[in-house]
């Protein structure tokens, strides 16, 4: 592992970790990655009456999941279909991200 070159470096690592965490600091949108880690790619249209809750409250968390580039959205004829991005997940646990927390040697 090597050090950060930089405070500007460190501070800009800091900002992309930030708004991914920001998105996961809800329980709806905890609730919404949870299903589409068990079921895959989703539709919108299913996903309104398993989160009960209306299409506009939910684009409005599925929006911030998907600026923190937490899910992937594709577009199939007028439906929207989500599902995990789990290379950005997977880097939440990376060990780039537990290096920033080591206290240096």
């Amino acid at each position: 592992m090597t050090s950060f070159a930089t405070k500007s470096s460190s501070i800009d690592i800091f900002q992309h970790y930030e708004k991914k965490f920001k998105a996961l600091a809800d329980q709806k949108r905890l609730q919404i990655l949870y299903i589409l880690c068990e079921q895959g790619s989703t539709c919108v249209c299913d996903l309104v009456p398993e989160m009960q809750m209306s299409q506009s409250k939910l684009s409005y968390h599925l929006k911030i999941l998907l600026d923190a580039e937490l899910i992937i959205k594709e577009t199939k004829g007028t439906w929207s279909y989500y599902s995990l991005n789990e290379s950005e997940m997977n880097q939440l646990l990376s060990k780039e991200f537990c290096y920033l927390f080591q206290p240096s040697s």
